[in-house]
């Protein structure tokens, strides 16, 4: 862990919360089709942190889809109010993906990535100076 403020956030009741420690691993803004339509939105946020820095607190509601990998992608959403706060499975996956909207303070988001950007709607605009990728990196 470091020495740096940690990253928090939750849902929109405060009933499903988290704290990361350190730098995320990655962040950027994913255009697939299937973070559109989980997010209802042009694209979902994203910051991925590995498993250990974080601590969930709270009862949480899963969902989950077949992941372009060929396995199964889980998003997390809040079991009281239904807010998507995020991804993968607290306490078996090796990383953790927080979606941004979710933050306490949203300037700690510093995208560097813009995922699926075939997928992209012409009305979601990249944001200028992000690395772009058609579909997912290898």
């Amino acid at each position: 862990m470091t020495d740096s403020a940690p990253i928090e956030g939750g849902c929109l009741c405060g009933a499903l919360r988290y704290v990361a420690y350190g730098a995320p691993l990655y962040a950027g803004l994913c255009y697939c089709a299937d973070c559109r339509k989980a997010s209802g939105s042009g694209f979902i946020p994203f910051l991925g942190f590995a498993a250990n820095v974080i601590t969930i607190t709270g009862e949480t509601r899963r969902s989950e889809v077949p992941s372009l990998r060929g396995g199964i992608a889980t998003r997390n959403h809040c079991g009281h109010c239904g807010s998507l706060v995020f991804g993968g499975i607290a306490g078996e996956s090796d990383s953790i993906t927080i979606y941004a909207g979710s933050l306490d303070d949203p300037s700690s988001f510093q995208p560097q990535v813009a995922l699926f950007v075939r997928d992209r709607p012409s009305w979601a605009e990249v944001r200028p100076g992000l690395q772009e990728f058609a579909t997912m990196p290898d």
